[in-house]
């Protein structure tokens, strides 16, 4: 622990980097600052001084604030409380909403500019739902504190914060979630509304899964109440669509080995299956197998998709022995892939570009690590040919997008 740790300093912030904290400097130095926007000048609190190269600060007041701050979306994690008892989760939400959407591009077009020596313009799409950005969250984890008190955890820390309601959260979660309820021992707390049923239901501690129907469109999708679902009321369709407009007609092969990596239970090849037709060949890749059992009823409707439980990279290698004609099947294929936080990286890139895809639809939730794959792709003779940019976490530093490429 470093003599600064503790220390208030007065900065600037300047811009917005990756993570959601604004970059400052004090005395040459890079600080990360949480809570503060481009453009003020800030009181902050030093709460990391470990690294030679930067250190990491919190906001105590604003002295000179931006024109797009607003009043918290969260009343508990307003500037004006001590930044140890501001719940984390929404770390925009003192932006006004287009202005984060601006920075949120900026992040991710920079990501691209630095790691993939690309230049390119993305506007920020707004989601259908609430014009302020709250009420779309349909699961929400509360934690359950040494007395039993649930609520979110600190920004970063592990300290449960009560909190008197959670405004990005859909109506029949705010309703159900049991606030100023003592739950002791039980770890944590699920809240989540499916889109089929009634109401919402908790997941408490280490509970068995159980069985939920989420409607998209006029499909159902079984999955596990603890299993990987979009969070976003309108993200699963809106992926669809996004899915199904980047894929180009002109490359897509209804018989080839087309694949869908990190499946989950099925979303996006049903996306690939709704808008190509029942026959089309389609493998889904997912390692959990209780989501590779969903996906296999989600997508019995079509002759041609199968279901594989498998790592991404090691289904990929077993794929470089393929026979000749299935390496021409593979080589005529569409591949969509939707890898979690920490992208698809070369372990997975190397052996997919191998096989030598005709296009790959790529869904990102981290604006770096797909920036970080996008140089990858192109070192493998893909181009980048299509970019959107989603907003499926409003008041969040997250965004997701989808990029689509092509052998230059």
């Amino acid at each position: 622990m470093g003599e600064m740790q503790g220390r208030e300093i007065e900065v600037e912030a300047t811009n917005m980097a990756h993570g959601g904290e604004s970059v400052a400097r004090y005395e040459g130095r890079v600080v990360f600052v949480a809570d503060a926007i481009p453009g003020e000048r800030v009181v902050a609190r030093v709460t990391d001084d470990a690294k030679k190269s930067f250190w990491r600060a919190e906001t105590l007041r604003v002295l000179e604030p931006s024109p797009h701050r607003r009043a918290h979306v969260w009343p508990e994690a307003s500037v004006d409380r001590d930044p140890a008892d501001r719940p984390g989760g929404a770390d925009y939400g003192h932006i006004e909403l287009g202005h984060q959407r601006t920075l949120k591009t900026h992040v991710l077009t920079d990501a691209l500019s630095r790691m993939a020596k690309i230049e390119r313009d993305v506007v920020v799409e707004a989601l259908p739902g609430e014009a302020d950005g709250t009420g779309w969250r349909t699961r929400e984890r509360l934690h359950a504190a040494a007395d039993g008190t649930l609520g979110p955890y600190a920004a970063r820390s592990h300290r449960v914060i009560p909190v008197a309601d959670l405004p990005l959260a859909v109506a029949a979660v705010r309703e159900h979630a049991p606030l100023d309820e003592r739950m002791p021992g039980v770890g944590d707390v699920t809240v989540l509304a499916p889109s089929v049923g009634d109401g919402a239901r908790l997941v408490i501690g280490a509970q068995k899964p159980t069985v939920i129907r989420e409607r998209v469109g006029t499909r159902e999708f079984r999955v596990d109440d603890t299993g990987f679902w979009q969070v976003h009321a309108a993200a699963p369709a809106t992926l669809s669509a996004a899915v199904q407009d980047a894929i180009d007609v002109e490359l897509f092969d209804p018989k080839a080995a087309n694949l869908d990596l990190y499946g989950g239970v099925g979303l996006l090849a049903a996306a690939v299956g709704d808008r190509f037709g029942s026959g089309v060949r389609i493998t889904s890749v997912e390692s959990d197998a209780r989501a590779t059992e969903h996906a296999a009823e989600n997508l019995a409707d079509w002759l041609g998709a199968a279901v594989v439980t498998a790592r991404v990279d090691s289904y990929l290698r077993r794929l470089r022995d393929a026979s000749v004609g299935e390496a021409a099947r593979l080589a005529a294929a569409t591949v969509v892939l939707d890898p979690p936080r920490s992208g698809a990286g070369a372990a997975v890139v190397d052996p997919l570009a191998a096989l030598r895809p005709a296009q790959i639809v790529y869904v990102a939730c981290d604006p770096v690590a797909f920036a970080r794959d996008v140089a990858l792709l192109a070192g493998h003779g893909y181009e980048l040919t299509g970019l959107r940019a989603l907003d499926l976490f409003p008041h969040t530093h997250h965004v997701e997008a989808v990029g689509s490429f092509r052998r230059a």
